[in-house]
């Protein structure tokens, strides 16, 4: 049995969809996250990933939104265009 724990995160690993190329094919661990604040964690996410892939153009950054949109229901996918477009503004 599972204890509670409020302010904790849990994650579970997932998969890319086959179809994903570039640099976000080879090596790479999706995580699944739970939590009360998705806005934060999507733009802290795809933070670390622009930098950690070290992503230099707008086709990688395509790749990325795919993924994004691909691996969360759709009624997260607003957030994660809000999320995206405010590391622009």
């Amino acid at each position: 049995m599972l204890a509670r724990n409020r302010g904790a995160r849990i994650s579970f690993s997932a998969s890319l969809p086959s179809d994903v190329c570039g640099v976000w094919a080879d090596n790479t661990m999706c995580a699944v996250l739970y939590t009360k604040d998705p806005y934060k964690e999507l733009k802290r996410s795809i933070l670390e990933m622009v930098r950690e892939a070290g992503v230099c153009n707008w086709g990688e950054m395509e790749e990325l939104i795919y993924c994004y949109i691909a691996l969360n229901s759709s009624d997260v996918h607003r957030i994660i265009q809000d999320a995206f477009l405010s590391l622009f503004s």
